[in-house]
Parts: structure tokens; C-alpha cells; sequence
């Protein structure tokens, strides 16, 4: 496993991390200041400041991408809501080529009006199978670009409403359905469908090692790194600084380097409480810290 206690170079902020800090623009900043070298952008964000200034930025700063956040939430109750979250995905995968982003992260969805609080229908079996079609129409145009896409299991809390995809195992399921590989020619190069490993949606998995493992580095596109507090206030916005909860972080960076991922681990950190209300260059100086000592 590789020692991150020296420098921080493998080290990858998502930008979700500094949303109370203001626009893409002064995140972007402040990384820099601190020795950033990757970043994972959100496409509002991104919108906020334009894609012209978001690409300048990240090049005058020599800023590579861990990935930019995100695609997905394919499920529908028409054909007409069916084309209409594709055309968005065939943006989201555009706009992730112009920033030149190693992955493009798909938040798959689950049943349609969810998220707003008026699921539309209670068939989860229905929302897998758009999900399916979904990433397979999307990644036949990624291919295209030469835009690899990372589908990201989501904890089974959010099951109902932002993905009904919640392990390694069942993405790994869709990626073999989807875009098979032979099991013996795997030549190390990013797949054009992987997963991406995010600890707060996964630690608790009895068999996440094994996947970890079956998914192997081509599969394994994005890691990312966080906690799990006790309690946890808020299921969504309470997500906590690596080392403050209860994950086995150093475990499972064991693990999916052993698997032969060798990227950087991003911090994506959801706090509206506590690390949102901080200043930028605070939150930087203890995800540099808790990099090198916690993860």
C-alpha cells in the first residue's frame, strides 16, 4: 500500500467538499494555494462559472480531474423523460471530455419523482431495467469520446430515490452485462465501465473485499473517502472528516490497491453543519492532515 504520509500528492478534493466556501472559482483557488493536484468538479458548480472558465482555471492551476460529478438518474415513467435524462448524460459525458476527467461518476437514479418527495411508481424492478438501458445507450456514446463512466453504488438508504444500484456487487453486475471483458486479457488500462468506491456508501458490505477484488484495476475507476459519524445527524448532509467516524478507511485503500487501483483518493465530504461553515483554507489544511495520518 502506498505511504501517503509524506506529501500529499495522491490526494483529490471534490468540490462538493467546499460548497460553503463560494463559486467553482475561488475552490478552485484555494486548492491551488494549498498544492492540490486533482480535483473532482460538480456540474452545477461548473455552470455557476461556465465551462470556459472552469477549463481555463483547471489548466492555469495544472489541475488534473479524479473524475466530475455527475451523470446518471435514468429512470422514468415516458419515453419522452427516457430521452430527455440520455440527451442530459450525452452532456454530462461531453462536458467531462472538455475538462479532460479520468471518469464521468453515475448517480444512477431509482423510481421516478423520488427524489422530490412524489415517487410516480413503487417498481423498483422497473427503474433497474432504465438504469440498464440507460448506462448501456450512454456508454455506446462515451466510447465514442473515449469517456470512461464510473457508476457509483449509493448506501441502500437511498434506494428509493437517488439509486437502486447500493453495492459494488450489483454494479459490477450491471458492468459485466453491459460491457463484458475477457477475464484473462485485462491489460491494466481503464475499462470503459467501471465503478467508482465511495467508504461512506459501502463500508458497512460483508463482501466488499471479495468485489473490490473481482472488479480489479481496470474496473475500479474512482475512490472515494470520507466517514461515517455516530450519530449521524443527517443521512445526507453530515458526512464526516476522514478519522472523526467510524470507517476502516486505511482497510479498504488496502484493499482496492491491492486490486491494483493506484489513483488518487478524493475527498467528498457532505456537511452543511459543520465543514460547509468553515473556512476553505481550514477544510483544505485538515483533508491534507487526515490524508497522510487516516487514510
Amino acid at each position: 500500500m502506498r505511504d501517503f504520509s509524506a506529501d500529499h500528492r495522491w490526494l483529490s478534493i471534490n468540490t462538493a467538499t467546499l460548497r460553503g466556501a463560494g463559486p467553482l472559482d475561488r475552490i478552485l483557488d484555494a486548492c491551488a494555494r494549498h498544492g492540490i493536484r486533482a480535483i473532482s468538479p460538480w456540474r452545477d458548480q461548473v455552470a455557476a462559472i461556465g465551462m470556459k472558465k472552469c477549463a481555463a482555471l483547471v489548466k492555469s492551476h495544472g489541475l488534473a480531474l479524479s473524475g466530475y460529478c455527475r451523470g446518471g438518474m435514468f429512470p422514468a415513467m415516458d419515453a419522452a423523460g427516457l430521452r430527455l435524462a440520455l440527451d442530459d448524460n450525452r452532456r454530462a459525458v461531453d462536458e467531462a471530455k472538455m475538462l479532460d476527467a479520468t471518469c464521468l461518476v453515475l448517480v444512477v437514479g431509482s423510481l421516478p419523482g423520488a427524489l422530490a418527495g412524489k415517487p410516480q411508481s413503487n417498481d423498483l424492478f422497473a427503474a433497474r431495467r432504465d438504469v440498464h438501458d440507460g448506462i448501456a445507450a450512454t456508454l455506446e456514446y462515451a466510447k465514442s469520446v473515449g469517456m470512461p463512466l464510473a457508476i457509483e453504488p449509493l448506501h441502500p438508504m437511498y434506494a428509493a430515490d437517488r439509486a437502486c444500484v447500493n453495492t459494488i456487487e450489483q454494479a459490477l453486475e450491471l458492468c459485466d452485462a453491459i460491457d463484458p471483458r475477457p477475464a484473462s486479457t485485462s491489460n491494466g488500462a481503464l475499462a470503459p465501465l467501471g465503478v467508482a468506491v465511495d467508504v461512506y456508501h459501502i463500508w458497512w458490505d460483508p463482501k466488499l473485499e471479495a468485489q473490490i477484488a473481482r472488479a480489479g484495476r481496470d474496473r475500479l475507476l474512482a475512490f472515494h473517502v470520507c466517514d461515517w459519524l455516530v450519530p449521524t445527524k443527517d443521512l445526507l448532509n453530515d458526512r464526516g472528516m476522514m478519522g472523526d467516524g467510524v470507517i476502516e478507511i486505511p482497510r479498504i485503500r488496502g484493499w482496492v490497491e491491492a486490486a491494483g487501483f493506484a489513483g488518487y483518493s478524493e475527498v467528498e465530504i457532505f456537511s452543511t453543519q459543520d465543514w460547509w461553515k468553515r473556512p476553505e483554507d481550514e477544510v483544505l489544511a485538515t483533508c491534507i492532515a487526515r490524508h497522510r495520518t487516516v487514510v
